[in-house]
């Protein structure tokens, strides 16, 4: 019990704290959000909760959730919140696409209406966005005044602090122009807010946070899929550069009222009410509580509740109230059974088999990727259900996301939605894996990743991310090992260096890794940024040429690769020419064609035939699927080997394995496997090390060289 709060489950756990389902002995639930212990002792973090709490209590709004109880001054300080049985606008949009219009209008009128109300109670709400809007029946409800502030307030916070969500804040908060931040700043980000519900995606695009703090500040927004009329006029309006030029939420909300409302629960789309349904259905069905203290036993005679049937449910609307800030949340999927010391029961023999799972691109642009990846996971299941002292039976789910983001988080929701599922190989790409990755993080199921690069993956300090295990370089550690290999090799004094913008975060952490790479050195490139529809690569590169480039690095994929390729040859340059491992497919190689010859790539695999150690699994992939390893199939064999020892030392004793606690297993292991070694970071669950092998096209074919280098050469030769 805390106060009147029954806790009926753990519902998930941020960087404040823990979040509870509770409830009151009159029947109302309640998410109970209560602090760690440790920081509960530290002034400055009670005097944060504190004014979190006041700050959520000053405001009165039927679309805002509200405070049902709070004691900041208890030895753990908490609070609890009306709880709301549906999904985030983030989550509904990932999962079933853009809203129509009438829902867009609703929607940005009842938020309007909260930020009215926030801002009549004298607060800014700084951190509008999908995650902190939840979608009931009866209309959205704003929720997390973890850095809600009075205005003109800059107390706890630095000058120089941008604070707020990358890609949904204002200019001035990208600027950290804290005295500029108001509740004009609430209203661009509810303009960015209803751009991404209207189209799906955010009007400054995706990408590192530097880039979305420039294109915030300087580009215009992508309004395109926004509906014609009033609703996009007021979007712009919203979304103004200059402060006194937006609309206030009262107007906003003015301008969205509806004159002929529908019925309360057609506001959402037919998948979405679907969705709220299933989860009020979960929480009607929760079974009675005994009135006993918390820790008590059970009744005899009485079994315990099960909470399995309703945490898989509720905790993707929950896990967002659990930590102030907009930190994501994870939730616990706790079994019904617990065993002595809280370990869980171990199920009957016969039972005792785990599931490995797979999600990948099996059927679309990256579908030879991912099949390698497949390939590898069950090569590695069936040698290890293979051996006659297993301890239990392994399986394999794969979960096809077809490498369309927007399909990303219902096919992780297949895996982590099933309690045997220890683990995840996945995703294959960048923007699967970023889509995905709240359902792993909420569920806190391992996920493992031989081949998605993207910085945004892994961030310890936003509490996102922390459920990934990275076999793989970051991208911008990667750019750097090119720039490295240039120097290493070369007498390069000019290397030109070109960001190609179709795939604009991907290009943008490699050239900026070179850049990084290449200062180290003293080198200043020749730099080039140019759109992805550019076709002029003879007179691009002819002036890069011109202005003394003698090597260069090409950040960008596989199409501009060739026609840079293509141009490079018809130009008659001879220096080097390199590139990383969105190029590394045969796709570069068929069609440069001659042009392709001579050039050096940098991708996160080694070539298994070349390796001894890798012999032995060479032949059983030969013999299991009639030819060699394709690139990426022996890091997977290595990576779910991994999984699989940490799996045997958790279900020591005949103990059943605890998903939750396998993440910080893994990142704190050391493994060698076919393809050589691997540790992590233990906090950021990174790869140590460079991870980036070097392979020369020569005679239409990849030739693997060797590891890049860590670092700029000590001399330079002239």
């Amino acid at each position: 019990m805390i106060a009147g709060y029954r806790l009926l489950g753990r519902l998930g756990a941020g960087g404040m704290g823990v979040v509870y389902l509770g409830r009151t002995e009159h029947g109302e639930l309640a998410a109970v959000k209560v602090t760690h212990a440790d920081q509960a002792e530290q002034a400055d973090f009670r005097e944060r909760f504190r004014r979190e709490v006041e700050a959520a209590r000053r405001v009165v709004s039927p679309w805002a959730v509200s405070v049902t109880g709070a004691d900041p001054d208890a030895p753990e300080p908490w609070m609890a919140t009306a709880f709301v049985p549906g999904p985030s606008l983030g989550e509904a949009v990932a999962a079933h696409g853009p809203l129509p219009e009438r829902s867009v209008r609703i929607l940005g009128g009842a938020v309007a209406r909260a930020l009215a109300a926030v801002h009549a109670a004298g607060l800014v709400h700084r951190d509008v966005k999908p995650g902190n809007v939840l979608l009931a029946v009866d209309g959205p409800r704003l929720i997390d005044f973890g850095i809600a502030r009075a205005t003109g307030e800059t107390a706890l916070t630095s000058t120089d602090m941008v604070v707020g969500t990358p890609g949904f804040l204002a200019p001035e908060q990208a600027e950290a122009r804290a005295g500029e931040i108001g509740p004009p700043s609430d209203v661009f980000a509810l303009g960015c807010l209803l751009a991404h519900a209207a189209t799906g995606h955010p009007p400054f695009g995706t990408g590192t946070v530097d880039a979305l703090l420039y294109r915030t500040v300087h580009d215009e927004p992508d309004l395109a899929g926004v509906p014609d009329g009033t609703l996009l006029d007021l979007v712009r309006a919203c979304l103004a550069k200059d402060p006194a030029a937006r609309p206030t939420a009262e107007e906003i909300a003015a301008r969205l009222t509806e004159d002929t409302p529908g019925a309360p629960a057609d506001w959402l789309p037919a998948p979405v009410v679907r969705t709220i349904a299933e989860r009020s259905a979960a929480m009607l069905a929760l079974p009675s509580i005994d009135p006993t203290e918390h820790g008590a036993p059970t009744a005899p005679g009485r079994p315990a509740p099960s909470r399995r049937r309703f945490l898989l449910l509720a905790s993707g609307a929950a896990a967002v109230l659990a930590a102030g800030g907009g930190v994501a949340a994870y939730a616990a999927l706790n079994d019904d059974d617990q065993g002595k010391g809280g370990r869980t029961a171990a199920p009957p023999p016969k039972q005792r088999r785990w599931i490995v799972g797979v999600q990948a691109d099996l059927t679309g642009p990256a579908k030879d990727v991912g099949r390698a990846q497949e390939r590898g996971a069950r090569l590695a299941v069936e040698l290890f259900n293979a051996r006659k002292d297993k301890p239990f039976t392994l399986e394999v789910k794969v979960s096809d996301d077809g490498g369309d983001k927007d399909k990303a988080l219902a096919a992780a929701r297949v895996l982590t939605g099933d309690p045997d599922v220890l683990g995840v190989l996945g995703p294959t790409s960048d923007y699967t894996g970023l889509n995905a990755l709240p359902a792993y993080d909420e569920s806190r199921l391992p996920l493992m990743t031989v081949s998605a690069g993207l910085n945004l993956l892994t961030n310890a300090t936003s509490a996102q991310g922390l459920s990934m295990l990275r076999a793989c370089p970051q991208h911008a550690i990667a750019g750097s090992c090119l720039a490295y290999y240039v120097l290493h090799k070369t007498r390069s004094i000019r290397p030109g260096i070109l960001q190609e913008r179709t795939d604009d975060p991907y290009a943008w952490q490699y050239i900026g890794g070179a850049n990084f790479g290449f200062r180290q050195a003293d080198v200043v490139p020749v730099p080039r940024v140019v759109p992805g529809r550019a076709t002029d690569y003879e007179r691009i590169l002819g002036s890069m040429i011109a202005e003394g480039m003698d090597a260069y690095v090409h950040c960008g994929l596989t199409p501009s690769a060739v026609l840079a390729a293509r141009a490079l040859d018809a130009l008659g340059f001879t220096g080097m020419k390199i590139t990383g491992q969105h190029v590394f497919e045969p796709r570069f190689l068929t069609e440069a064609g001659r042009a392709a010859e001579g050039w050096i790539l940098g991708a996160p695999v080694t070539d298994p035939t070349a390796r001894k150690e890798a012999a032995d699994f060479v032949a059983a992939h030969r013999t299991r699927y009639g030819t060699p390893p394709a690139p990426y199939t022996g890091e997977s064999f290595d990576v779910v080997n991994l999984l699989i020892q940490e799996v045997v030392k958790a279900a020591e004793g005949g103990r059943r394995p605890d998903r939750t606690a396998l993440t910080p297993a893994l990142r704190k292991a050391r493994y060698t496997g076919v393809m050589g070694g691997y540790t992590f970071d233990a906090e950021s669950g990174n790869l140590s090390g460079i991870g980036t092998f070097m392979y020369a096209v020569q005679n239409g074919r990849y030739k693997p060289l060797e590891f890049a280098p860590a670092g700029p050469p000590k001399t330079r030769r002239t």
